[in-house]
């Protein structure tokens, strides 16, 4: 079985060697090499997953190496190979076809090879050295992707930036790493977490607590480090879609995947939920800004990803793992489809007068939205869920609220107001069956979710008045959008407030400017 759990990562790299090693025009035969690996790497993430549903948990190593390299297979990492080898083998086939007649496509099918295949140690590590090997491994093959078109000074000072971010999160894994393996004396993840459920060696699982939220932190682009990745536009859309195969959401894995460690530091916690909370708040804010729609996507992602690290401060490390797989899923389809998306605008234009929702709109759909909230909250018995979810679920009634005053309108047609409030009644519908789904499948795995404190609790109303706040200000933006305040300050938040721009002149344009 250890065999088969690492027959994606060893066929995607056999596959790497044939690509870069190949013809780079045009590469024929090592092309469907790649697209070959990947299908079987997704063949064998299925067989696996069955497995682990018949057997259950278990860590696989080879007798003699099991402190090194070991295959962790539970609900946490089955779910995370399937996403990762299903994208992979998406991106793999579109970029097939989307890099045809490129110079060096052999190299780059090779290096997306090597990346796919580096996720899938990580979310499968069963140790820490190869929890670090395969982090580290996935960065440096990312910076290849990114540096595709090395001409390009935007890609580099992309490149140069995600270099530095991430060679601190490197830093920052492998100290933490090392504190774990002194502190209990093993290198077995399961172990690992076994001890700091047990409560041994509390201070040592504390300091490394603040070490692996740090990392996760740099590693998914996070105020005020995000710059990166509304700049990595400069490589292929592959690249853009790949991130969401494990590879932007890799630090929300990680805070999952050691849970118990991080529930050792209160402290980490609230760092996690604060700088979270602000960039996902900051992203939303920026985003409708934007006028190119993959700029639009990569801020959505930093918005995601913060609104992530919101959720695994607060203790929902099992609505986090539920939010990196249906983002992912969503994220990587919006950015492969993001080229046909001005044709579908233009088709989807009609004719006749704009449909602006007034207050009265905003003020009835925000009410629906809570109505129908606390009746499916009833229905799902929403008394016995932790204070925590049940507030984040109210956030996402501010988008179902949107959703609805969209056919609210005076001049919206009847049919539409009909359609957006059956989206609205299967979100939120949707919400708590996954949510009930996820607890029960990951009950035992991941740590109970801890009882919210004073420091929480403000946190959890400052956060429903901030989201409600914009989710009110996104609603009413079309009656507001002519005034020459709101014009000039969306000339602002177009350029992110220009903190991507002072971050570059604080690290130095010399160092930006190789890569």
């Amino acid at each position: 079985m250890w065999w088969l759990a690492n027959a994606g990562p060893a066929l995607l790299a056999a596959a790497a060697v044939a690509a870069g090693s190949g013809r780079q025009f045009r590469p024929g035969w090592t092309m469907s090499v790649v697209s070959l690996a990947a299908f079987g790497s997704l063949l064998a993430a299925g067989a696996l997953a069955g497995w682990v549903a018949w057997r259950g948990p278990a860590t696989l190593a080879i007798p003699g190496a099991e402190s090194l390299v070991a295959t962790r297979l539970d609900v946490v990492s089955v779910p995370m190979l399937l996403l990762v080898s299903f994208i992979g083998w998406v991106v793999v086939r579109f970029a097939a076809t989307y890099l045809d007649g490129e110079a060096r496509q052999g190299s780059f099918m090779a290096w997306l090879a090597v990346t796919l295949a580096g996720v899938m140690l990580l979310v499968t590590a069963g140790t820490l050295p190869q929890l670090v090997f395969a982090w580290i491994a996935t960065g440096q093959a990312l910076r290849r992707l990114l540096l595709f078109y090395p001409e390009r000074a935007a890609a580099r000072r992309a490149a140069r930036k995600k270099a530095l971010s991430t060679g601190l999160a490197d830093l920052l894994l492998i100290g933490s790493a090392v504190l774990l393996w002194r502190a209990v004396g093993t290198t077995d993840i399961a172990t690992l977490l076994a001890a700091a459920r047990a409560g041994t060696a509390p201070a040592a699982m504390a300091l490394a607590a603040w070490g692996i939220a740090l990392a996760a932190i740099l590693k998914s682009a996070q105020f005020p480090l995000h710059g990166w990745l509304t700049e990595v536009m400069e490589a292929p859309t592959p690249v853009s879609a790949l991130l969401h195969a494990g590879v932007i959401n890799a630090g929300g894995f990680l805070l999952i995947r050691l849970a118990d460690v991080m529930l050792a530091s209160p402290g980490a916690l609230a760092l996690l939920a604060v700088l979270g909370g602000f960039t996902a708040l900051f992203a939303s804010l920026v985003l409708p800004t934007q006028p190119a729609i993959k700029t639009q996507l990569a801020w959505s992602t930093v918005a995601q990803m913060g609104f992530m690290l919101l959720q695994c401060g607060l203790g929902l490390f099992y609505l986090a793992l539920l939010h990196i797989l249906a983002h992912s899923l969503y994220k990587a389809h919006a950015f492969l489809s993001s080229g046909g998306a001005v044709q579908r605008i233009a088709a989807a234009r009609r004719l006749g007068p704009v449909a602006r929702p007034d207050g009265t709109a905003v003020a009835l759909a925000m009410l629906g939205a809570g109505i129908l909230y606390g009746a499916l909250a009833i229905g799902f018995g929403a008394w016995t869920k932790p204070p925590q979810a049940v507030a984040l679920g109210a956030i996402l009634i501010f988008g179902v609220a949107y959703l609805i005053v969209q056919g609210m309108s005076p001049a919206a047609p009847r049919p539409l107001l009909q359609r957006t409030l059956g989206f609205a009644i299967l979100a939120t519908a949707a919400y708590f069956l996954l949510h009930n789904l996820a607890e029960r499948l990951t009950a035992g795995t991941l740590p109970a979710v801890p009882m919210p404190g004073p420091f929480q609790w403000a946190l959890l109303a400052i956060a429903l008045l901030a989201f409600g706040g914009i989710a009110v200000a996104q609603a009413m933006l079309p009656l507001w959008c002519d005034h020459p305040a709101a014009q000039r300050l969306r000339t602002h938040l177009s350029q992110g407030l220009y903190l991507n721009a002072l971050l570059d002149r604080v690290i130095g344009g010399r160092l930006l400017g190789k890569a």
